[in-house]
């Protein structure tokens, strides 16, 4: 999961090195929450327009989750 989100952050952003993916543990309910931390010039472009772009993350990031039975969240840094 933490490669996926990774693989889209990057190609979203204009400064791919400075994106990272952190994982939390899993909190008693085993659900895990990611954390993308971008370029604060990035931020824009990663969240858009009224938070679409963040929504389609989320999406993208459940619907994988599900797939491997799993449990997440997405926050972004």
């Amino acid at each position: 999961m933490k490669e996926l989100l990774e693989i889209i952050a990057k190609g979203l952003v204009e400064l791919p090195e400075q994106v990272s993916v952190e994982a939390d543990a899993p909190d008693e309910e085993g659900t895990v929450v990611y954390h993308i931390h971008v370029a604060e010039s990035d931020m824009g472009r990663i969240i858009g327009k009224q938070g679409r772009i963040a929504k389609a993350i989320r999406t993208i990031a459940r619907s994988a989750a599900i797939h491997n039975n799993e449990k997440i969240a997405v926050e972004i840094d």
